[in-house]
């Protein structure tokens, strides 16, 4: 398996000495699902792209610090390409800006939260178990770092999960797109540097509170899992023309 993922944003020197940019970040992730995964980057913000669509097995779009609704070149580019990707049917998994930049790009809507920040681990329930995930509990948690998210879903968007905090958290759409809002590639002192770096923009209330969650689990491996089920399933559908 070889996917391309495309990176939306860069990790702060400081902590990319600690933690790796975003595509290490992910590539440590999956291949505790699939050790043979291999992958390359490509940095959209610069308008680097995959000269073959054809070589990968899916397209990982990352998360970021930008907003998918600001109106930057390469943020139209990387919708266009989405919108390419979409109609020749590839595989596209969405984390965070990437969840909120797919309804963006088809259709649906992101905007800044009413609620505001939401930072730390996030639970979020099931309102559909798909058949990759079988396996789920009936609710999940992640690390999330967001204050945008997804108010109207993509068209043809089926909203698999999330929580009275934030609705529409893992959105797929056919056998082919699947989006989470949380952040299953983060680790807890990544996460911990975030939300200190931005404890005066967070407040008290919501820092300390994010800061206190950290004590709890997550199912980032579960998640892994879960997305490389989701890619094998749809290039088999693909493989068998379904």
């Amino acid at each position: 398996m070889k996917i391309a993922i495309l990176q939306t944003d860069t990790v702060r020197p400081e902590f990319a000495a600690r933690y790796g940019q975003y595509p290490e970040m992910f590539a440590r992730l999956l291949r505790q699902a699939e050790p043979t995964l291999e992958w390359d980057g490509f940095d959209v913000v610069h308008m680097e792209y995959p000269a073959k669509l054809d070589a990968y097995d899916a397209f990982l779009i990352t998360g970021s610090r930008f907003s998918v609704y600001e109106d930057l070149p390469w943020i139209r580019r990387l919708q266009n390409f989405v919108l390419q990707l979409h109609q020749q049917r590839k595989i596209i998994i969405g984390i965070c800006f990437g969840h909120q930049l797919v309804a963006q790009a088809l259709g649906g809507k992101t905007e800044k939260a009413t609620v505001g920040w939401g930072v730390g681990v996030h639970a979020a329930h099931w309102y559909q178990k798909p058949d990759w995930a079988r396996d789920a509990d009936d609710e999940f948690r992640l690390l999330v770092s967001h204050q945008d998210q997804v108010t109207r879903p993509a068209s043809g968007s089926e909203v698999l999960a999330g929580s009275d905090f934030c609705p529409n958290a893992v959105c797929q759409i056919g056998d082919h797109i699947l989006t989470f809002q949380g952040h299953p590639e983060f680790v807890l002192g990544y996460s911990r540097d975030l939300m200190q770096m931005r404890s005066e923009q967070l407040g008290t209330a919501v820092f300390q509170t994010g800061m206190a969650s950290l004590q709890e689990s997550t199912n980032q491996l579960q998640v892994a899992h879960w997305i490389i089920a989701f890619i094998k399933r749809g290039a088999d559908n693909h493989d068998n023309g379904l």
